[in-house]
């Protein structure tokens, strides 16, 4: 069986890869690895069935996939809470919120409406290691041995989800946004529901845009990878501000009022020396993966707080972040994890945050945002290469030295072989685009010269 697990849960084309048969394995196998946790076996103790939360984004082939991943658990004695369609840092928060035993999403995030995807939670709401997404894959392989009569589990739905998670978000906040104009872009997506009810409960005036999900024109030309919209939007209305999400709202963006685009990399340093200024930034530590801008850094190093780096996948941020016990963490794509309020990324909860420091300071977002230089970046994909040689070769060894010594410190260079292709991203940055361009199809070409398989 090939590797089933992904970078974040099993995701593929709906009814393709992602099958009603699949789904319900995967929940039946889950039911027997998570439910071997001492929670569950302390609710058995006391006569009761292991608890799941299952909850899905608005997608169409989600309806069926969480029915088949609800069975999977129900026929496995697990009983389910029915969430419908909430965020997936939602689905994260209730599952530690009610003390579950672990939970699925049912979600592709920023992917296209054909696609969908699984996210499973363990105990407290976080994502899975390595190894127990293996234990899971093992399990779908042998026959299960299933409860009959009173022992199968109940589905049943779960009320008040959205307002327990609308609670939580408004008690996170530091400050009210009273007297600030947000403009919400949905992305048709999960957020619809949740995300403009709880900016105008804590102050704002709200306006919204993508808010009309139909199950099949999540992220279509809306949303963070269509920020433009709310750009747009955000101009039109005369507001201050413009927060963009994701199909599951994992994510923010922002708009500042003249429609320049905030990215995660400007929201982490407003955040970062926010929670400085308070007190609540543990250890004045941000983590951050290789790919964040080398502003960031400057700005950090400017203003006395530290940076942690990781490889990229906002897993990995989570881990260094969980080992070290820091409160902020993320990515560049707008994956910001406050570790105080979230065991996952959570773009209503970041833009809250966000917003709310707008309101503390009477600053504007570019006033903000302004804390840190951008340096332009150009990323160049070098394909057919060996990507295993890239960090041995000693001509782009050399090649990477001599731009490296080029740029000084006005740069960076960042060689990343693919997981999953062969190929190599060669990454520059610098303090202007065309610098940055043609230092990076340099390296691309000594990388393609040397690493070539073709």
């Amino acid at each position: 069986m090939a590797r089933l697990f992904g970078t974040d849960g099993v995701r593929g084309l709906a009814n393709g890869l992602l099958t009603a048969d699949l789904a319900l394995g995967l929940a039946q196998a889950t039911a027997v690895v998570l439910g071997q946790g001492r929670r569950a076996e302390a609710r058995r103790a006391e006569g009761k069935r292991p608890v799941a939360v299952v909850a899905r984004d608005p997608r169409v082939s989600g309806e069926f996939l969480s029915a088949a991943v609800a069975a999977g658990l129900a026929s496995s004695g697990v009983d389910v809470l029915d969430a419908g369609v909430i965020t997936t840092p939602a689905a994260a928060f209730l599952v530690q919120n009610i003390d579950a035993d672990f939970g699925f999403m049912i979600s592709a995030s920023h992917n296209p409406a054909p696609d969908n995807g699984i996210k499973i939670f363990a105990y407290g709401g976080t994502k899975l290691p390595d190894v127990v997404e293996e234990r899971i894959e093992e399990h779908m392989l042998r026959e299960q041995l299933l409860p009959t009569g009173a022992d199968v589990g109940r589905i049943r739905r779960f009320a008040d989800a959205e307002d327990r998670y609308l609670i939580h978000l408004l008690g996170s906040l530091p400050h009210t946004l009273d007297g600030l104009h947000v403009v919400i872009d949905c992305a048709n997506g999960a957020a619809a529901g949740v995300s403009p009810q709880v900016f105008s409960d804590a102050g704002a005036k709200v306006t919204v845009i993508g808010n009309d999900p139909d199950g099949i024109n999540i992220n279509d030309g809306c949303g963070s990878t269509h920020i433009d919209k709310l750009a747009e939007a955000v101009l039109a209305h005369g507001a201050d501000v413009g927060i963009a999400h994701d199909g599951d709202a994992d994510r923010c963006l922002a708009v500042d009022a003249n429609g320049t685009v905030v990215d995660g990399d400007q929201i982490m340093a407003i955040l970062a020396l926010s929670m400085k200024e308070r007190g609540t930034l543990t250890d004045n530590t941000l983590v951050a993966t290789v790919m964040s801008n080398l502003g960031l850094r400057r700005a950090m190093a400017e203003n006395g707080v530290q940076m942690l780096q990781t490889k990229v996948g906002d897993r990995y941020v989570l881990e260094a972040m969980n080992e070290q016990g820091l409160a902020l963490g993320g990515e560049q794509s707008g994956h910001v994890i406050m570790s105080e309020f979230a065991t996952t990324g959570d773009g209503i909860l970041t833009g809250l945050h966000l917003v709310s420091e707008m309101a503390r300071t009477g600053k504007s977002l570019a006033e903000l945002a302004s804390v840190m230089t951008v340096y332009p970046q150009v990323m160049v994909n070098v394909k057919d290469v060996d990507k295993n040689r890239a960090h041995s070769d000693e001509s782009v060894l050399k090649a990477v030295a001599d731009a490296e010594n080029l740029l000084g410190e006005t740069g960076r260079v960042l060689l990343r072989p693919s997981g999953t292709e062969p190929l190599v991203r060669v990454m520059v940055e610098a303090a202007d685009h065309d610098t940055a361009g043609q230092v990076a199809e340099q390296l691309a070409n000594v990388v393609r010269e040397n690493l070539s398989i073709a």
